[in-house]
């Protein structure tokens, strides 16, 4: 992450001041004379220099470092700073009271100052972000530190987070907001317990109350130690090297979570809802760490729960289950029967809650896997395991434990399936190998649906033609299986735009469904899909649908 990380510090002497700060230094690319391999004592030798190299900014410094106060320093003058390597990237993470190019120390500077002055939260504790183009941007987090000694019994820190790239740093507020929050509540804690050992030793409110009071030489009626190191203040004598390690590892874990990828064309619906599902997933652990941090301890709703295991449902792998368990559409389809699949299919696709009952939920999990591939990300609600029936609304994937029962309104409904999953007696004790699922269970399907599945929907039909054809490896099914998916969603697009946002009648909807190859056999089939597959457009398509039509309305009134 091209990034910088600091701790700044408000001191009662001498005002905004940075104490200790953390940056990332990329290694240089290699130039074509010199694509050869790299000899190992030239990287000695540029390893001895940076060392040098920090040597000489602590020396230098020196001079200022004498115009310091305790609370203003971190490393001794002497101290030539921290330095730790990737070993993957080779970007090395070097730490140091202030940052190692003239053109960041102005940076680092203003937003010290900014900080802890004039870009402040509410309470005076909390995030807040601000920059610029041209002295970049920052994402701040203040805080207090308790202090015997201090005005008010405390002292202001912040930690700031630098960088250019404005969305990059927006969009990682959330993990940003979580791990610094961890680093300052250890902070916060070890500084209390000091703090509260010295108020028993010598309890500083009851003599500051019973001494004379002058302001030109408060600070010095404190045993003339007006600002204390934070060392002095956590009594942690490996502070600076611990947060070292703790900005190294944020820079390195923020930059490795969000990466760029080459697109083709615009991003699909499923992209857009899983960027929506896993920035909601954030904001969530966020809003739950802050509530913890102000003392309560939140319980997520039942509801909640189902949210975050649909979430981890998108991103399960096959190779995690252990046991045995099915490896792609066309092996559920040879375990179950074609007609069975079918009537499996058919109820996935018009958006039925398919039940699976079983004592192995390795085997249930890894058959929603390959059947959430039939769905729009957005149409997947899924309960992996649960020891009790969860309603409709929550779940259209729902894996039981075998004692569950099912409800009454719920086996009596055309709207549900259930399969279960029976294990076989076996008389012999010979070893049977994983992959034959037949062999270990038996599966009884059961709806009460009536009505015929042979007919469509088209999708379906065109799904089992590929399927069928032993001649497409798994890999082009499954690419051929993207295709049909994603022409489908581009007619629900155009259905949704059609009637929802335009407000079109019936006879006209009709016709846009013959202009979309969605009448003739199977038209109610295909209607149940196009709307249920409505569900799973995302958040963002709908609101710029919405605004546009809006937008167009005004601009007809002017």
């Amino acid at each position: 992450m091209n990034a910088l990380v600091a701790l700044c510090h408000f001191c009662e002497l001498h005002g905004p001041r940075t104490l200790f700060c953390t940056e990332a230094v990329h290694p240089p690319s290699p130039s074509p004379s010199q694509s050869g391999p790299g000899i190992p004592g030239d990287r000695d030798r540029e390893a001895d220099r940076e060392g040098e190299g920090l040597t000489m900014r602590a020396n230098s410094s020196a001079t200022q470092r004498a115009d310091m106060c305790e609370g203003c320093r971190s490393l001794p003058a002497s101290h030539p700073g921290f330095v730790s390597v990737d070993s993957e990237t080779g970007i090395r993470y070097l730490s140091h009271q202030h940052p190692r190019q003239p053109q960041l120390f102005s940076v680092v500077r203003q937003a010290c100052v900014r900080s802890l002055s004039c870009e402040v939260c509410p309470g005076r504790e909390g995030p807040i972000f601000f920059g610029d183009e041209q002295h970049g941007f920052v994402f701040s987090h203040t805080f207090f530190i308790k202090d015997n000694l201090a005005r008010g019994f405390q002292r202001w820190y912040s930690i700031v987070v630098v960088a250019m790239d404005r969305i990059y740093l927006i969009n990682s507020w959330p993990f940003l907001l979580r791990h610094l929050r961890l680093t300052i509540q250890s902070l916060q804690n070890t500084a209390l317990k000091v703090f509260d050992s010295e108020q028993c030793v010598c309890p500083q409110r009851a003599v500051r109350m019973n001494s004379a009071f002058s302001p030109a030489v408060f600070p010095h009626q404190r045993s003339g130690n007006a600002a204390r190191s934070l060392t002095s203040l956590t009594q942690h004598p490996n502070l600076w090297a611990s947060l070292h390690s703790s900005f190294s590892w944020l820079l390195k874990a923020c930059g490795s979570r969000l990466t760029e990828k080459l697109l083709e064309g615009a991003p699909t619906e499923d992209t857009l809802v899983l960027i929506e599902r896993q920035t909601e997933q954030e904001e969530e652990m966020s809003g739950w760490d802050g509530a913890e941090g102000g003392g309560s301890n939140p319980q997520p709703s039942q509801s909640e729960s189902v949210q975050v295991k649909d979430f981890q449902f998108d991103d399960g792998r096959q190779e995690d289950l252990l046991g045995p368990k099915f490896k792609s559409l066309r092996h559920l389809r040879q375990v179950l029967g074609a007609s069975d699949f079918r009537q499996l299919a058919w109820h996935v696709l018009m958006g039925n809650q398919v039940i699976w009952r079983g004592a192995d939920p390795g085997l249930i999990q890894s058959a929603f896997n390959v059947l959430k591939a039939l769905l729009p990300v957005g149409c997947v609600r899924a309960v992996l395991y649960s020891p009790h029936y969860e309603e409709a609304y929550r779940c259209n994937f729902l894996g039981l434990s075998p004692d569950v029962p099912i409800p009454a309104h719920v086996s009596s409904s055309e709207f549900s399936m259930l399969v279960d999953v029976l294990n076989v007696e076996r008389g012999c004790v010979n070893p049977i190998s994983d992959d034959d699922i037949l062999s270990l269970y038996q599966f009884n399907i059961s709806s009460a649906n009536t009505q015929p599945t042979d007919k469509g929907p088209t999708l379906l039909n065109k799904i089992e033609v590929a399927l069928s054809n032993e001649n497409l490896s798994v890999e082009v099914v499954s690419l051929c299986l993207l295709c049909l998916k994603e022409e489908w969603m581009n007619k629900v697009k155009v259905l949704f735009k059609f009637s929802k946002v335009d407000g079109r009648g019936k006879e006209d909807t009709q016709k846009v469904l013959a202009l979309l190859g969605a009448t003739g056999p199977g038209e109610e089939d295909n209607v149940r899909l196009l709307k249920f597959w409505m569900t799973g457009l995302s958040k963002l398509y709908k609101s710029h649908l919405m605004t546009a039509v809006r937008g167009g309305e005004r601009t007809l009134s002017q």
